[in-house]
Parts: C-alpha cells; structure tokens; sequence
C-alpha cells in the first residue's frame, strides 16, 4: 500500500528510525539521528542490490520522490544501471578539502549514537580549515595544516588535536576515494607534534566532569522531586539508573520492560555500539510508570521535547541544576565547582567504591564501560545483570537516604 503525504509527515514527526516502503522500490528513509530522506532501491538482472539516493525530504515531496523513483525503474528495465549513469553523466570537477570533508561526514553520520558529533565535526572542520578547505584536497600539505592549528595550539589545546585527527581521518578517506596521491596523512600527528610547541601537561590532562560527593546525594534527589520540570524527572532516570545524558533523553518506551523490571538500550545508542541492559529499581520503575501515557505508541520518546516527534535537547536535564544555583542554592563537587548532569555517573561510581562491597566489574558494567584488557574482554561473556540489578537497587536507596551499604 502506497503512502500518503500525512503518512509521511507523521513518520517524519515521530523521527523512529527505519526503511518505510512507498511502492515499486521506492522508501522513506529515517536515520537514527533523525534526518529523513528518500531511496529507490533496484537491482540489476541477478546482481547486488543497489540504493539510489533521491534527495532529502525536506527537498523533494513525496510526489517529486515518485516521479525520481519512475525515470530510474525505466532505466532498470532496459538494463540500464541508474547511479552508473548518473556517475557517468556528471561532469568532472575538482574534490576540493571541504567536499572530501562533507562526504567523510555524511558517510559515517549514521553509526555515531549522538547526533552533536555530526555537527562537531562539521564545525570543527569548516572553522578550523577555512583557509585551505577550497583547494583541491590532492594540493593540501602539512603546512596548510600546521598554519591553520598554530594560532589554536596552546590556547585551544583539546580542541586542536580533535582537529588534527579529523583532518588526518579526512585526508586518509580521500586518499582512499582516489582523490587524493599522497597516502602520508597518517604521518601527520606525530610530524605536527614535533613542528608545534610542546602542550603543558595540564592542557592534556582528562578533565572530569564536576561531581556531586555521594554523602549528598540523597538532599540532591530530595530537592530535585519537588521540581514537577519534564527535564528534572529525566534528570532523576539518569541519576537512578547511572546513565549518560543522551541514553535518557532517546529513551523510548519500547526499550522499557516493565515486567521484568529491564530497560535495554539498543547498541545504536550507546557509545560502545553494544546493546546495554539496565536492571531498573523501584523506584525507577515507578517513576516510568507516573510517567507512561495510557495510550502511548512503543516507539514514542518516553522524554518528549517541545517539538513533535523530537525528545528533550541536551541542556534540559541541567536545568535544575542551574535553577537551584540561581537561588544560591549551588551543588558544587569537592573543589567548589559547579556539578554537571554527567558526573552523576561519577558519584555512583564513587559510592560503589567507597561505600559497597561490589566488585569494579559490576560498577564498571553498570557504567556500560568496555573492557580495556582485550583477552579479558574475549572471555567476558556475561554482562552481571543479577549482581547489577542489587546494587542499582541499593543504590536507588541510598539515593533516598533509606539505607547504606557497609
């Protein structure tokens, strides 16, 4: 059945991710990170499928989409292999740095789980390389790249060596595309390190995110239950069950298990591209249920935004935290600086350490950390749920200031 122009809107609206058929090999196509956009998919006699591109949707209509999708199955039927001909047809023109740069981006954009890594790149890449991203990417040296990361080195230091690593991972790409000769990208670091002024150790130290001290964690959770906020319910989920911003705010109703009380994340999401199950407390589980509309779709955000179909942005969840500052009533970690949403992750696991008998396993497994040891992590095949689910329900009663764990 073919769709109509409100299917395609409401698909788009909800933003679930997944090949919608139209008909005839035409699709709607929804990234996980939410851009929409039409296929034509075909195949030529007996060879490999093949998907063809017919533009964004917020560009094409569905009935522009159609008439695309018609022109490339005529082609298919007289033998003809519609994106080698588009190819063939295309002028040729020079790939310049920027051109090598948007297709390394757009060509991974899907297997990132947090859609501000797209953007990051982009800007980073378009800011920072602004004096040579016009030339053709064959013609860009290690000086272009020394002179544009010069004037940052010192003074932006974290963000310069992002920099130079996307830069190499652009030039590797085109090289590999057969844009570019010189295959001496994966030379750069270390030849750029030696031209560029030494980084002072603090400008390379990991900067941990502010965290509240865990002897104050249930006064925290107190306070934040009195605030009737969407973004401080999700703010409680994420404290409850130790996850990061963008595992809560992406949460979808479908991956939330009530009866055996599960919320399993799909790899997609999670930064180590592994399905990560949390085993969810009672009092996260009656939060949920507080929570759940009583005719909610599977595939709804259990957090939405203010927009249809989006969920809550990244800045919502501390939203709480910067009211309660502006009342002076500042959550500071040890050193007096300002507490974030992420460091909550670092009060859990400072409890687990301090406060509980759990082995570092299980705190780290509850954290979805990857194994650093790669033999040890060949052998690991279980993920501990059972031993999580008692110490996520532990600590869902220190939180409450109900019980401690000697």
């Amino acid at each position: 059945m073919s769709l109509t122009v409100k299917q395609v809107e409401s698909l788009i609206r909800k933003a679930a991710p997944g090949a919608t058929a139209d008909a005839d090999g035409l699709y709607l196509k929804i990234t996980p990170a939410g851009s929409a956009s039409w296929q034509y998919r075909y195949q030529i006699g007996g060879g490999k499928r093949r998907m063809m591109g017919l533009g964004a949707c917020s560009v094409v209509t569905l009935a522009q989409a159609r008439e695309k999708a018609a022109e490339a199955r005529k082609m298919v039927k007289q033998g003809i292999d519609p994106l080698a001909a588009k190819e063939a047809e295309a002028p040729a023109r020079v790939t310049t740095f920027a051109d090598a740069a948007t297709a390394y981006v757009d060509g991974r954009a899907d297997g990132w789980s947090n859609p501000k890594h797209v953007e990051q790149w982009r800007s980073t890449l378009t800011t920072y390389c602004a004096k040579f991203s016009h030339l053709p990417v064959d013609d860009v040296t290690i000086d272009h790249a020394e002179a544009a990361l010069r004037p940052v080195w010192l003074e932006k230091s974290e963000t310069a060596t992002r920099v130079l690593t996307r830069i190499v991972a652009v030039l590797a790409f085109a090289h590999d595309k057969g844009w570019r000769k010189d295959d001496d990208a994966d030379s750069w670091a270390p030849r750029l390190r030696r031209r560029l002024p030494m980084l002072p150790k603090k400008a390379i130290r990991v900067r941990h995110h502010p965290a509240l001290p865990y002897t104050q964690i249930a006064e925290f959770m107190k306070a934040l239950r009195l605030s009737d906020a969407t973004g401080s319910r999700a703010l409680e989920l994420a404290v409850l069950c130790a996850s990061r911003s963008g595992e809560v705010r992406e949460a979808r109703w479908q991956e939330i298990d009530f009866e055996a009380s599960t919320w399993a994340i799909p790899g997609e999401r999670m930064k180590a591209r592994i399905e990560h199950r949390i085993p969810l407390s009672r009092q996260a589980l009656a939060l949920l249920a507080r929570m759940k509309p009583a005719d909610v779709e599977p595939t709804a955000y259990v957090f939405r935004g203010m927009k249809p179909g989006k969920p809550l942005s990244d800045m919502t969840l501390t939203a709480f935290i910067r009211r309660q500052n502006e009342k002076a009533t500042v959550w500071a970690d040890d050193r007096g600086d300002a507490i974030t949403q992420h460091g909550f992750r670092s009060t859990f696991r400072d409890w687990c350490s301090e406060m509980t008998p759990y082995p570092r396993d299980v705190a780290e497994m509850a954290l979805a950390h990857t194994i650093g040891d790669k033999v040890e992590a060949a052998y690991r095949r279980g993920d501990l749920f059972e031993k999580r689910r008692a110490m996520m329900q532990d600590w869902a009663d220190y939180c409450d200031g109900l019980a401690i764990v000697a």
